[in-house]
């Protein structure tokens, strides 16, 4: 689904999506193709939610928005440092 659509049919709402379509353009992000996976009330929720799918299946790749956003703009950032062994 595109974001235009995601955005009509879920006014004013925190929602977890997943990228099913995207491609890195420089440090940016662009999603062609998006699921929802729930909508929410708040972001804390949302959040929430976001970290349970992500532990789960840490190889898909999901989002918190809200659709007050006209446009998806998602800045990609490189983690540095070290990593502790679990």
């Amino acid at each position: 689904m595109q974001w235009q659509q995601i955005r009509n049919n879920y006014p004013s709402q925190w929602l977890l999506v997943e990228a099913i379509k995207a491609h890195t353009d420089g440090n940016k992000r662009v999603v062609e193709d998006l699921a929802v996976v729930n909508a929410f009330t708040d972001s804390h929720a949302a959040l929430k939610s976001y970290v349970a799918f992500h532990e789960q299946t840490p190889e898909r790749e999901f989002y918190v928005v809200h659709t007050d956003r006209e446009m998806l703009d998602i800045t990609q950032r490189r983690w540095l440092g070290i990593r502790g062994r679990s």
